[in-house]
Protein backbone atom coordinates (compact mmCIF):
# COMPACT_ATOMS: atom_id res chain seq x y z
CA UNK A 1 0.00 0.00 0.00
CA UNK A 2 2.57 2.61 1.10
CA UNK A 3 5.13 1.84 -1.60
CA UNK A 4 2.42 2.02 -4.27
CA UNK A 5 1.05 5.26 -2.84
CA UNK A 6 4.48 6.91 -2.64
CA UNK A 7 5.52 5.68 -6.08
CA UNK A 8 2.34 7.24 -7.48
CA UNK A 9 3.44 10.59 -6.05
CA UNK A 10 7.05 10.45 -7.24
CA UNK A 11 9.18 7.95 -9.10
CA UNK A 12 12.14 9.33 -7.12
CA UNK A 13 11.04 7.57 -3.91
CA UNK A 14 13.50 4.92 -2.80
CA UNK A 15 12.68 2.19 -0.31
CA UNK A 16 14.55 -0.03 2.11
CA UNK A 17 13.82 -3.50 3.41
CA UNK A 18 10.89 -3.71 5.86
CA UNK A 19 11.67 -3.32 9.54
CA UNK A 20 12.08 -6.33 11.76
CA UNK A 21 10.10 -6.97 14.93
CA UNK A 22 13.32 -6.28 16.83
CA UNK A 23 13.65 -2.84 15.23
CA UNK A 24 10.04 -1.96 16.05
CA UNK A 25 10.48 -3.10 19.64
CA UNK A 26 13.68 -1.08 19.84
CA UNK A 27 11.80 2.11 18.88
CA UNK A 28 9.10 1.50 21.46
CA UNK A 29 11.54 0.50 24.21
CA UNK A 30 14.05 3.29 23.62
CA UNK A 31 11.48 6.06 23.18
CA UNK A 32 8.77 4.72 25.52
CA UNK A 33 6.09 5.13 22.86
CA UNK A 34 3.56 3.09 20.98
CA UNK A 35 4.35 3.57 17.29
CA UNK A 36 1.40 5.29 15.54
CA UNK A 37 -0.57 2.87 13.33
CA UNK A 38 0.03 4.51 9.95
CA UNK A 39 3.77 4.90 10.31
CA UNK A 40 3.90 1.37 11.69
CA UNK A 41 2.21 0.15 8.49
CA UNK A 42 4.75 2.11 6.45
CA UNK A 43 7.69 0.65 8.37
CA UNK A 44 6.35 -2.85 7.76
CA UNK A 45 6.89 -2.12 4.04
CA UNK A 46 10.09 -0.07 4.18
CA UNK A 47 12.52 1.08 6.87
CA UNK A 48 12.53 4.67 5.65
CA UNK A 49 11.64 6.53 2.48
CA UNK A 50 14.31 8.42 0.62
CA UNK A 51 14.65 10.61 -2.46
CA UNK A 52 17.53 11.62 -4.67
CA UNK A 53 20.64 13.14 -3.09
CA UNK A 54 19.98 11.47 0.26
CA UNK A 55 16.77 13.35 1.01
CA UNK A 56 14.94 11.51 3.78
CA UNK A 57 11.15 11.72 3.66
CA UNK A 58 10.77 9.19 6.47
CA UNK A 59 13.70 8.29 8.70
CA UNK A 60 14.80 4.74 9.29
CA UNK A 61 13.86 3.41 12.72
CA UNK A 62 17.50 3.74 13.78
CA UNK A 63 17.52 7.43 12.85
CA UNK A 64 14.12 7.90 14.51
CA UNK A 65 15.54 6.65 17.80
CA UNK A 66 18.72 8.70 17.49
CA UNK A 67 16.98 11.97 16.53
CA UNK A 68 14.24 11.67 19.14
CA UNK A 69 16.72 10.93 21.92
CA UNK A 70 18.87 13.87 20.82
CA UNK A 71 15.83 16.20 20.79
CA UNK A 72 14.74 14.99 24.22
CA UNK A 73 18.22 15.45 25.68
CA UNK A 74 18.63 18.90 24.10
CA UNK A 75 15.21 20.46 24.80
CA UNK A 76 12.65 20.36 27.60
CA UNK A 77 9.29 18.67 27.05
CA UNK A 78 10.26 17.03 23.77
CA UNK A 79 8.81 13.65 24.72
CA UNK A 80 5.36 14.85 23.63
CA UNK A 81 6.21 14.52 19.93
CA UNK A 82 7.41 11.45 18.04
CA UNK A 83 9.59 12.80 15.25
CA UNK A 84 9.96 10.77 12.05
CA UNK A 85 11.36 13.27 9.52
CA UNK A 86 13.09 16.61 9.20
CA UNK A 87 12.93 19.62 6.91
CA UNK A 88 16.69 19.78 6.41
CA UNK A 89 16.88 23.13 8.19
CA UNK A 90 16.60 21.91 11.79
CA UNK A 91 12.80 21.76 11.89
CA UNK A 92 11.30 18.34 12.66
CA UNK A 93 8.04 16.59 11.71
CA UNK A 94 6.13 14.25 13.96
CA UNK A 95 3.04 13.05 15.75
CA UNK A 96 1.73 14.65 18.94
CA UNK A 97 1.90 12.27 21.90
CA UNK A 98 0.25 12.06 25.27
CA UNK A 99 1.87 9.60 27.67
CA UNK A 100 3.57 7.86 24.75
CA UNK A 101 0.39 7.43 22.70
CA UNK A 102 -0.56 9.16 19.46
CA UNK A 103 -3.16 11.87 20.11
CA UNK A 104 -4.55 12.18 16.57
CA UNK A 105 -3.70 11.54 12.91
CA UNK A 106 -2.25 15.03 12.40
CA UNK A 107 1.38 15.75 11.58
CA UNK A 108 3.10 18.66 13.30
CA UNK A 109 6.22 20.68 12.61
CA UNK A 110 8.51 21.72 15.45
CA UNK A 111 10.38 24.95 14.70
CA UNK A 112 13.98 24.66 15.89
CA UNK A 113 14.44 28.43 16.18
CA UNK A 114 11.60 29.32 18.53
CA UNK A 115 10.35 25.94 19.77
CA UNK A 116 6.86 26.48 18.41
CA UNK A 117 4.79 23.59 17.10
CA UNK A 118 2.27 23.96 14.30
CA UNK A 119 -0.09 21.65 12.47
CA UNK A 120 1.37 20.89 9.05
CA UNK A 121 -0.93 18.16 7.64
CA UNK A 122 -4.09 16.28 8.69
CA UNK A 123 -2.57 12.84 8.05
CA UNK A 124 0.61 10.99 7.15
CA UNK A 125 -0.66 10.53 3.59
CA UNK A 126 -1.27 14.25 3.14
CA UNK A 127 2.06 15.12 4.77
CA UNK A 128 4.03 12.83 2.46
CA UNK A 129 2.21 14.00 -0.65
CA UNK A 130 2.64 17.67 0.26
CA UNK A 131 6.27 17.34 1.36
CA UNK A 132 7.39 15.29 -1.65
CA UNK A 133 5.59 17.55 -4.14
CA UNK A 134 6.83 20.74 -2.47
CA UNK A 135 3.36 21.86 -1.41
CA UNK A 136 4.29 22.05 2.28
CA UNK A 137 6.67 24.81 3.35
CA UNK A 138 8.38 25.51 6.67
Amino acid sequence: MWKDYLSSISVECQFQNPVTKFELKSVEDNLHVKIPAKILELYKETNGVFGHYGISYIWSTEQMIRENLFARNSHNNMDNILFFSDAGNGDLFGYSLLEGMQQNECIYCWNHEDGSVKLIAPSLEEFLKGWILGEIFV
